[in-house]
């Protein structure tokens, strides 16, 4: 993964259609644009979602999917008071886990 797409929110109101579009988008962006993984989180009136993502073209790509525009554009309208979109470049990951016994 070279690229990590930060999407952070004030949201207004989810509501069950936000549910319903943000799973298929969240599948469709997995499974047809070569996005390799994706995080999400909300906490109170705050949302921040973390994609990966292995080159520019498919990011873009990504953008300007008629489904995925729709959904920008009900998220203007109706689901975040406000939002913005940072795309990073990873120059260096690591992890780390403990294992029990």
């Amino acid at each position: 993964m070279k690229y990590v797409v930060i999407f952070k929110a004030k949201i207004k109101a989810l509501d069950e259609q936000y549910s319903q579009t943000a799973q298929l988008l969240r599948e469709k962006a997995l499974s047809q644009f070569n996005c390799q993984k994706f995080e999400a989180i909300s906490e109170q009136d705050f949302e921040i979602a973390l994609s990966y993502w292995d080159s520019l073209a498919d990011i873009q790509a990504w953008h300007q999917d008629a489904e995925h525009q729709v959904a920008q554009q009900l998220g203007k309208e109706q689901w975040y008071q406000s939002f913005s979109v940072e795309i990073c470049k990873i120059e260096r990951h690591y992890s780390h886990s403990v294992h029990s016994i």
